[in-house]
Parts: structure tokens; sequence; C-alpha cells
């Protein structure tokens, strides 16, 4: 790989208060000559893609979601330094802002993640349309409400609970997992379907291929409120007979590596099991 000339740093500066971590790594990359500018705000984050080799960001892995909302599109790749809770996706921890020089310097692999476009139908009309990293998400508020799976077409699962969650293998560790759902190597390309607390047992979690089309439809809501939301961002109400169509996203994700730390290692430490 090419040495880096222009990286952006993107903190979430409630994780890194006063911003001491990104200063250091700040200073580290101009000391090499690099060019690197300072956002925190995805209007900011957007503007200064053109040209940039690598945004690298300091949180958890919801800093990681909202740099890729412009970072995916634009084809820059993400350096996540951890300063969150589990911080699965991201490569470093903060005690490790020594090794961003290894991706500045050329000695770093670009590792791709699938992620989904989504849409809300109503009335055979368009209303919302958006994609994700992580998941998609269906769900009632504070009410059980009624939901059916498709896939292609067919159905895949009915049932009434809290909602459901459409997740990639990058997302299996998120919501999904929390839901009962699998969890799935992130380089794998599989679209996993999980029902949120659904009110019957034989409602389970499904591993689909990528090339299915997921379609979440909505039964009668009687008055009860129910949202889609895309990533954790914003929540978008639904009504009763909408239908959530999901795919595979022609849009990729690229995250650096430095390290070889493997996705077992992560998953046993994040998780708690490491003896």
């Amino acid at each position: 790989m090419q040495p880096m000339k222009k990286v952006v740093l993107f903190p979430n500066q409630e994780r890194d208060v006063g911003l001491v971590l990104t200063e250091k790594v700040r200073s580290l990359l101009a000391g090499l000559g690099v060019e690197c500018p300072v956002c925190s705000g995805l209007g900011c984050l957007e503007g200064l893609l053109r040209g940039a080799d690598m945004v690298v960001t300091f949180g958890g892995d919801g800093t990681i979601l909202r740099a890729a909302r412009c970072a995916a599109p634009a084809g820059v790749p993400l350096l996540g330094i951890n300063m969150g809770n589990k911080g699965f996706m991201a490569e470093l921890e903060a005690g490790d802002t020594e090794l961003v020089r290894r991706a500045v310097e050329g000695n770093y692999a670009i590792e791709c993640r699938m992620m989904l476009d989504a849409e809300v139908v109503r009335g055979g009309a368009r209303t919302v349309s958006d994609f994700a990293l992580n998941d998609v998400v269906v769900g009632g508020i504070a009410r059980v409400i009624a939901i059916t799976a498709l896939g292609d077409g067919r159905e895949i699962t009915s049932f009434s609970g809290d909602g459901i969650v459409v997740a990639t293998p990058t997302g299996s560790t998120a919501y999904s997992m929390a839901a009962g759902g699998p969890i799935v190597e992130p380089d794998a390309e599989n679209i996993i379907v999980t029902p949120i607390c659904p009110h019957v047992l034989r409602a389970k979690s499904y591993v689909l291929t990528s090339s299915r089309v997921v379609t979440v439809v909505i039964g009668k809501l009687g008055g009860k409120p129910a949202y889609f939301s895309a990533d954790g961002g914003e929540s978008v109400p639904l009504c009763g007979g909408d239908r959530i169509g999901i795919r595979r996203s022609a849009l990729v994700t690229r995250l650096v590596r430095v390290t070889d730390r493997s996705f077992y290692e992560k998953v046993s430490e994040k998780l708690g099991e490491k003896r």
C-alpha cells in the first residue's frame, strides 16, 4: 500500500473528552508530514473526505457507524480506535495509538464489510430509503406488534413481538445478538433475520444468503406506534400495512487492519470469555 498523505480524524467528543487522544494522534501524524484535519460532525466530515486516504474514529462502534454513512459512499476506509464499551468494529484500543503509524506508512490491509439498503413502501409508494452497516430494526414502542418476514416473497416467519432485526454479519454482534441471534464472521456475506422477544416459540433467527430480498410486513397496529431505523439512527414512524424491503447494498464499508488479532479473539475479549 502507498503511504498516506491525508487522514481525517473523527472524534466522539463525549468519549474523547477534551480531544486528548485525538490531539495525540494528530501530533503523531503531523510529525509524519500527514495532513490531518479534525472534525466531529457528518456535514464537516463529508466535506473533508475529498482526497482523504483514511478516516480515524475515536469512540465506540456507534462512532464508526456514523462515519461510515459518509465514508462508505466516498470509498474512504475507516480505522477505529475504541473508547467505548465493546467496540467490535474498532481495530485499536486507546493505548494502541502508535499503531496508526503502520497504516499511514502503508502497512495495512483492507477488510470490506457488506451493507444493507432499506426502503419503506406505503400504498405502493416509497416513503423512506436508507442504508446500514449494522442493522435495520423494525419495532413497536412499548407495545407488541404483528410482523411477517418474507424472503424473496416467501414467508420466513410470522409472529407478534417487540420487533425484528435484519442484520449484516458486522451487525450480528450488536442488537441481533442481544435478541438471541447468532454471531457470524463479519467478512461473511449473509443477512441475519432475528425476531425481538417473539410471543411464539417457533419464531427463530435465520441466516440467509446475501442475495435474498427480505420484506418485513407490518400488521394492523390499532393505534399502536411502530418505527423503522437504520444503524440506530432516526426512528421513522410506521403504519399498519407498511412493507420494509431490505437487500444487500452495492455500498461496502472498508475497515483498515493493522494488527493480526482474529475475530474470535476479539469476541472472547469483548464478551468477557477470555481466560
